[in-house]
């Protein structure tokens, strides 16, 4: 996609913007008449011994060698093992031979030699007539050549999502976010702290960190709202069958409307929830995750409320991520650059700290994003991640203390 027809009411993602145009895949128009693409995601080395404490993008562990995360020539998303010496030494080679080419090019004054081909440089009919001959070459059928993409179809570290681009405000979640592959970075490279857990993701979207996440944790449930989103969704764990399959994570695809009161159970709706999986959520779910879903502040306070009431009634102590980008704009209102989307976001966390009802309590700290990257995208410094802790208080102690 080339080029696109914004309005003002447009957003694109900066993920597909600088995504390679051979990767995306015009699939279908989806019911509102918005293109809808197939693109390939690359992981970049194998996350299961990643090194948590190497610099973001710098080094990844592979078995024992540490391998360093650069852009190759041939593929900008591979892995390849160049000692710095070596580096160095090419770097330096390939200067010197640019020097001895633009001196070659130089008269003896200093001045580029430009080389004019002579009047008589037109060759006459009967010179063309005789020159060589050039036959066809048939080749025989031998082994069909597998493109890139071809081949990348079924490998276990490629991730393909069904997504739109350049959408009105209201449809951002068809979109792939920075703060998606963040959140992405973070579980692959934690895979200890989710391994076997039953995770709830609260504004899925197209599903890619439920999808990533699945491939770690016992039980994902990736919710969001619309149908044509949860649609797309479920597509997307189609699509990605060949690593959710291979890891026997578990990933269901359910309706969750912040605006709503409660779980929506009703059998004759798609993608509602059956009673036995409200139960499951609520005597098993440890983490919950949402990645940069704080836009409006409508619906931030409606994620918090949600936030407050699933975690209030968990069985167990639960840990909550988010992923958020501090986007910066212009405003006429104040007349200078202000983040206010972020800024609400950051209200209703403190908000939720300071929570003082004697049924829960959370802690908050910000989680440094040091992490290797795993995905190919910009680590921009507004990119955040925080972690909540929510505990749910003993009522008899709390009880007895105020007595």
């Amino acid at each position: 996609m080339d080029f696109i027809t914004f309005r003002s009411d447009t957003v694109l993602s900066d993920v597909h913007l600088f995504q390679p145009n051979t990767r995306h895949l015009m699939v279908r128009l989806n019911a509102v008449g918005q293109p809808v693409f197939v693109s390939q995601f690359k992981i970049l080395c194998n996350g299961e011994n990643a090194d948590s404490t190497s610099p973001p993008g710098s080094v990844c562990i592979l078995g024992n060698e540490a391998v360093s995360c650069v852009p190759s020539r041939e593929d900008d998303s591979s892995c390849v093992d160049v000692p710095k010496e070596e580096e160095d030494g090419v770097k330096e080679e390939e200067e010197r031979e640019q020097r001895e080419v633009l001196q070659s090019l130089l008269d003896e004054d200093g001045d580029l030699d430009v080389l004019r081909k002579p009047k008589d440089h037109f060759r006459t009919e009967e010179d063309v007539t005789e020159r060589d001959r050039v036959y066809p070459i048939i080749l025989s059928k031998g082994e069909r050549v597998v493109s890139e993409d071809e081949e990348d179809e079924s490998a276990t570290n490629v991730i393909k999502i069904e997504h739109t681009m350049a959408t009105p405000l209201e449809d951002v979640g068809k979109q792939v976010w920075r703060g998606a592959m963040l959140m992405a970075d973070y579980i692959l490279s934690h895979q200890q702290l989710f391994r076997g857990c039953t995770v709830l993701e609260l504004g899925a979207g197209t599903g890619m960190t439920s999808i990533v996440m699945a491939s770690v944790a016992k039980k994902v449930y990736c919710t969001d709202v619309g149908h044509d989103l949860l649609s797309m969704c479920e597509r997307n764990v189609e699509l990605n069958r060949h690593i959710l399959e291979p890891a026997g994570g578990d990933l269901k695809v359910c309706e969750l409307d912040w605006l709503g009161n409660d779980f929506c159970t009703d059998p004759n709706t798609e993608f509602s929830w059956t009673e036995d999986e409200v139960a499951d959520l609520h005597n098993n779910a440890t983490v919950l995750i949402a990645a940069d879903v704080c836009y409006d502040d409508d619906l931030t306070d409606g994620l918090f409320r949600t936030l407050y009431r699933i975690t209030s009634n968990l069985r167990n102590p639960s840990t909550v991520y988010f992923s958020i980008e501090k986007r910066l704009n212009f405003t006429l209102r104040h007349m200078d650059i202000s983040c206010e989307a972020y800024d609400h976001f950051r209200s209703c966390l403190e908000d939720l700290r300071n929570i003082t009802d004697g049924k829960m309590r959370f802690t908050l700290e910000t989680v440094q994003p040091t992490f290797p990257q795993f995905f190919t995208y910009e680590r921009i410094e507004q990119l955040e991640l925080w972690k909540v802790t929510a505990k749910t208080l003993d009522r008899n102690m709390d009880s007895s203390a105020i007595k």
